[in-house]
């Protein structure tokens, strides 16, 4: 049953690099090799990639869309949830997960980051998002480089 299961939010930029875009892929991955729904916007870039590997293990994949038509999302949403919100919807997406993998980012992502922050939501992050307040680096988010290493941080943080 999928409300068992832990649901990770995975965030990212539209358009990434291609070493996010594999790291995106390979946390969809592994977040499927262990039973975990991916949460995500179900656009482009991080968001595609983290659903295209969560597909390619069986994984589960429900996207939170900015706009008001599901044919938006990507090839490899199984639930698209069309919102007509636009940027609005990062705190559905946020909300909506137990954890947040952050990887990489444009500014969606940096208020997603916070969006989660706010409300207690942990945050792993892959190369994202340096964070500071008043010139003193905050050191919020769960800094992983390993995608393996990052989906087990996130499953241990969403079951405390």
């Amino acid at each position: 049953m999928a409300a068992d299961r832990p649901y990770v939010a995975v965030v990212g930029g539209g358009e990434a690099h291609e070493s996010a875009l594999g790291a995106a892929e390979e946390v969809g991955r592994e977040l499927a090799k262990r039973g975990a729904v991916l949460l995500c916007g179900g656009l482009g870039g991080v968001m595609e990639a983290a659903c295209r590997g969560a597909k390619t293990e069986g994984g589960t994949t429900v996207a939170i869309l900015p706009t008001d038509d599901r044919s938006s999302a990507n090839a490899y949403v199984d639930v698209a949830i069309a919102t007509g919100m636009g940027e609005a919807r990062n705190a559905l997406v946020v909300r909506a997960a137990d954890v947040v993998v952050a990887v990489d980012g444009e500014f969606g992502t940096l208020s997603e980051i916070a969006l989660a922050l706010r409300t207690g939501t942990p945050v792993v992050g892959i190369d994202t998002w340096e964070m500071s307040i008043g010139g003193e680096a905050v050191d919020a988010i769960l800094r992983v480089h390993d995608p393996v290493a990052a989906v087990e941080a996130a499953l241990a943080l969403a079951s405390t």
